[in-house]
């Protein structure tokens, strides 16, 4: 069984990847395999997010009691994201492809910090605070393959 923190880092870098592929595709002008990536990027992204706002945080911040440290700057980045994330969606939709590649930008850079900052510290600290992390990781994983 997967790890809280192995699990949802090898998600961050299959969105990554997935993200990659949509901008890929934008940078040759392929907007139908760009809005294929995007799709399956923003749907990877939001479940993603779900999973952790509906699941990881309510029961890290049960373990800890901590409702106002890293959960909450979490959900303020995820916010952050799907914001940015409707505007690439609207350039896509635009074919608009340099206000896309700047946006993506953007994107990369959100993302990675967001990443670094829960793979080196909230997903360890909630294996090490949960009562079953492998239990939270397996329910993690069912709600983001479904």
């Amino acid at each position: 069984m997967d790890s809280i923190p192995d699990y949802m880092t090898a998600r961050h870098r299959h969105c990554d990847e997935v993200f990659t592929e949509a901008e890929s595709a934008v940078a040759e002008g392929n907007w139908a395999l760009a809005k294929q990536k995007w799709q399956d990027f923003s749907g990877e992204l939001e479940a993603h997010i779900q999973a952790e706002e509906t699941i990881l945080f309510p029961l890290f911040e049960r373990a800890t009691g901590m409702t106002s440290g890293p959960t909450q700057v979490m959900r303020m980045e995820h916010e952050q994201m799907r914001m940015l994330a409707k505007e690439l969606e609207q350039a896509l939709g635009a074919n608009k492809q340099e206000e896309y590649l700047g946006l993506s930008e953007t994107m990369i850079v959100l993302v990675q910090q967001h990443n670094m900052k829960e793979e080196s510290m909230l997903y360890p600290m909630s294996e090490m605070h949960l009562p079953d992390p492998e239990k939270v990781a397996s329910r993690l994983k069912q709600f983001c393959e479904e």
